[in-house]
């Protein structure tokens, strides 16, 4: 599947919005990727979860188990595990931090992959990672479906994306006027369980 593949699959789906938008970062962007309008698609899920799978496969090998953070990357992460023949499991907040609950864990020896759904700063993928780090089990990596940094993200592993897309983002205090004037909307799902 090809970046205009990918795109073309948001656009289909009227899940590439554009506006003001305010991300789970904080940061600005005219452009937003509302992936719930995938995600309410499950033959158009399962398309990109499944090229997403055989990406993952072909860096790093066999998956046993696929952790995403919750919310918004329970779905792709579990379409993706299943196309992997891995179990998915996911991270949730608690105190503001995320932690494996509902008696999930990683065993030792299990190969492990965090997928995301879009990384844009890379934060939920760090603290994700980071909440999984001290599980016996090994992270090969990490995967997400689009990465808004084209590369620019580091979460301190190798990141595999369906398609890396180049949309500017901005500091709140750095607007350019056209941004500016507009009013800003906070679409992502940050911060409800903080």
């Amino acid at each position: 599947m090809t970046d205009d593949d990918v795109l073309a699959e948001f656009r289909d789906a009227g899940a590439l919005l554009d506006g003001h938008f305010i991300l789970s970062s904080g940061r600005r962007s005219a452009v937003y990727l509302q992936k719930m309008f995938i995600f309410q698609d499950p033959v158009r899920t399962e398309r990109l979860c499944k090229a997403l799978a055989a990406k993952i496969e072909a860096a790093f090998g066999t998956v046993d188990y696929v952790v995403s953070p919750a919310v918004g990357g329970i779905v792709p992460g579990y379409e993706t595990a299943r196309h992997l023949k891995a179990k998915a499991i996911f991270v949730e907040r608690e105190d503001g931090q995320f932690k494996l609950r509902r008696s999930f864990s990683i065993p030792k020896g299990a190969r492990v992959v965090m997928v995301e759904d879009i990384v844009t700063t890379g934060l939920s993928s760090r603290e994700c990672l980071a909440s999984i780090a001290g599980e016996p089990g090994t992270i090969l990596g990490a995967a997400c479906l689009v990465d808004r940094s084209a590369g620019r993200a580091d979460l301190g592993v190798q990141l595999v994306s369906l398609m890396k897309l180049d949309v500017p983002d901005y500091a709140p205090d750095a607007l350019p006027p056209e941004l500016a004037a507009i009013p800003a909307v906070k679409p992502g799902s940050r911060g409800l369980s903080a």
